[in-house]
């Protein structure tokens, strides 16, 4: 009897435990419930606006003329008239070599065109009388006009072994002394022209037509809590290969303490100013390979569109082609939305 129990036991189980796997295989797994739910979006209303891009370039404060101090001739220094750090006035002495030989060489000759002047004479007379030839005072004017022109020839010389101060200008360190023999490739000092000075910068070669002569931009240097102004003086002709840069050169106004010639400047320029720029955010723009595009939010529907920029603040970037005033863009979940996706726009700007 007991033997029967445990068999009906047994097979009583063993159809409880086929009959829940049955029931398993017949339920669903449960889930969420799949709808037609629309994705949320933040979207923005194409408008026109005054928009101008503030670019900070890098620029370089330089006196307004610098130039190297060489000689032209070779010599020993007899006199030195170069003190460091000084203003000298344009035509100044600065250095004096050797000239006694050619001194010299001046007198001798300045000797000779006196007698050859007072035979020309003799010869004048004597041919009014037929005394001479025309050729033989012909030739004794030759003469004295040969030695005008060798005295003229030294006196040029004589004038190299001064080295005068081709302006106004604040001397730099010098790097002779008195009794150094020099070369034309000897540097003696530099001069530099610091009652006015200069500003050089370069901008992206897109902003080129924008670099007017006349135009004024404002910068600042380092220890300085105040903007100075600069005018555009002139611009390289042509833009930088490698850097596709434009070379700007501009005139600082005013003489101000604290702008030294070799300072870095920060120039600040406001360009690309348009009052009716048609903006939308950055974010808004996707960067293609090629190109870019903007997603625009039409009866519900998200479509992709192509675009072209110009310029951009901070906050907004111009749209030159591509939009209309009035279009809806999207400006968040960008990475999310596919072509033909359906939208709901949570937040319209």
């Amino acid at each position: 009897m007991k033997g029967l129990r445990w068999i009906a036991t047994g097979l009583l189980l063993s159809t409880s435990i086929i009959a829940c796997k049955e029931e398993k295989k017949d339920e669903k797994p449960a889930g969420p419930a799949r709808g037609n739910a629309n994705l949320q979006a933040d979207g923005f209303v194409v408008r026109t606006t005054s928009l101008s891009e503030n670019l900070e370039v890098p620029g370089t404060i330089l006196p307004y003329e610098q130039t190297e101090i060489r000689p032209e001739i070779s010599g020993r220094v007899v006199q030195l008239n170069i003190n460091e750090g000084n203003f000298v006035q344009k035509g100044s002495l600065l250095v004096k070599l050797f000239d006694a030989d050619l001194q010299a060489q001046l007198k001798k000759l300045q000797v000779q065109l006196q007698i050859a002047e007072k035979t020309a004479e003799r010869y004048q007379a004597l041919l009014k009388i037929n005394g001479v030839s025309q050729q033989e005072y012909d030739l004794s004017e030759l003469d004295a006009n040969n030695l005008r022109a060798d005295i003229d020839l030294v006196k040029v010389n004589i004038a190299k072994t001064e080295i005068r101060a081709p302006f106004n200008g604040r001397m730099g360190l010098r790097q002779i002394s008195l009794g150094a023999y020099i070369t034309p490739t000897t540097l003696i000092s530099t001069i530099s022209q610091v009652g006015q000075l200069k500003m050089e910068f370069a901008v992206p070669e897109k902003y080129s037509d924008e670099m007017r002569k006349g135009r004024t931009v404002t910068f600042t240097v380092a220890g300085a809590n105040q903007k100075f102004n600069a005018s555009i003086l002139a611009t390289e002709s042509l833009i930088e290969a490698n850097t596709r840069t434009l070379k700007v050169r501009t005139v600082v106004g005013g003489n101000n303490p604290l702008l030294v010639p070799g300072a870095f400047a920060k120039v600040a320029l406001q360009l690309g100013e348009n009052d009716e720029a048609l903006i939308i955010p950055t974010q808004a723009v996707i960067p293609q390979a090629r190109n870019k595009r903007v997603i625009l939010y039409r009866g519900g529907v998200a479509q992709f569109q192509e675009v072209k920029t110009g310029i951009r603040d901070s906050s907004f970037v111009q749209i030159t082609e591509g939009l209309q005033k009035g279009d809806t863009v999207v400006t968040t979940a960008l990475l999310s939305i596919r072509e033909n996706s359906k939208i709901k726009l949570a937040k319209v700007q």
